[in-house]
Parts: C-alpha cells; sequence; structure tokens
C-alpha cells in the first residue's frame, strides 16, 4: 500500500529534517562525551602538585594514605565502566604515578594469602559489586576490566572472615554475554 504525501507537507518534512536532525545531534553528541569525560582527560604530568591533580582530574572518590606519608587518590570508572584511575601521591604532594589498574598485569601482583581488603582498595580502588560465597563464607569483589584489552571480563577477589584475599577468578561479565541474560 502506497501512502501519498500532500506535495506542501512533503516539501516541509524535507526542508526540516537536516534542521531536526542536527540539532538531535548538537543535544546527543555533549551527552554521549559526558560519559566519556575520564577517558578523554589528559592525565597531570608526573610531578605535579596535588591542586594540579584535581584541577585536571576533579575530585577523587577516595583517598587511600601510604605508609610513607604520601597518598593514592581513586578515580572511579567502577560500577559499569572497565577502568580504575589511582593517581599516587608522594609524601611531598606531587604526582609520582597515574595508571589504569584494571588490567590483567596489575591484578597478577595481588599475593594470595598476603594481601587483605586494604590492599586491594589501595591498588583497585571500589569494586563494581559485591557478593558472598556461602560454602567457604567468603566475601567476594567484583571489578569489570577488559581482558588483555579484548575480552569483557570480571576479576572476582575472594576474602575469608579476617579480609584475606583466598583466591581470585576471573570470568566474562555478564552485564556483556548474552549467555547470562534472560529471556
Amino acid at each position: 500500500m502506497t501512502y501519498l504525501l500532500d506535495p506542501m507537507l512533503r516539501a516541509a518534512v524535507r526542508r526540516t529534517a537536516p534542521v531536526l536532525a542536527a540539532l538531535s545531534l548538537s543535544l546527543a553528541l555533549p551527552l554521549a562525551l559526558g560519559g566519556c569525560a575520564q577517558l578523554l582527560r589528559q592525565p597531570p604530568p608526573a610531578g605535579a602538585p596535588l591542586a594540579e591533580v584535581q584541577a585536571r582530574l576533579g575530585t577523587p572518590r577516595a583517598a587511600y594514605p601510604l605508609a610513607d606519608g604520601g597518598q593514592v587518590l581513586e578515580y572511579a570508572g567502577q560500577p559499569m565502566g572497565q577502568f580504575q584511575h589511582m593517581a599516587t601521591i608522594g609524601a611531598d604532594g606531587r604526582l609520582v604515578a597515574y595508571e589504569q589498574v584494571l588490567t590483567s598485569e596489575k591484578f597478577a601482583t595481588v599475593k594470595i594469602g598476603r594481601w587483605n581488603k586494604d590492599d586491594i582498595l589501595r591498588t583497585f580502588g571500589h569494586p563494581a559489586e559485591t557478593s558472598r560465597v556461602a560454602f567457604h563464607d567468603y566475601e567476594v569483589w567484583s571489578y569489570r576490566y577488559k581482558e588483555s584489552g579484548v575480552w569483557n571480563s570480571m576479576m572476582h577477589v575472594h576474602f575469608d572472615q579476617q579480609g584475606i584475599v583466598q583466591q581470585m577468578i576471573n570470568g566474562p561479565d555478564p552485564m556483556y554475554d548474552d549467555r547470562f541474560r534472560f529471556r
């Protein structure tokens, strides 16, 4: 079945369609990029004072004191993102390091049986999710990340009742895996 439009109506649609498309794009683009602001920011250079770090990166989600008088600032990408940036500030108040910590290489530095919740927080920041495993009575912190920069994964850090890391298990992130979706 063919619908015929009035010639004047067709002309009006042709004139307004590009304007509406441009308006939609101008509204959608800032919203889309707003979620990526953390990714688009230029990190401050090593040696930058704390005030400059916070001026460039904003207020951190959390700050963790270090034994040497410095601190680690958490710039969160969790719970939905696959990144978490940590800025290490030395005792002199200057930036020592700024890194994306949710990587396979960084997870490999965890010392099973030795690290505790404070060590994990100071290294990786807050998790995307927390849960429990009843069989061992473990608390589980889960972090979203891109394994090998490719696979949508979650690293699950299991703590015993004393808060000591007992195991780490990675697997697919159910948020991105159709096998875990209800149909």
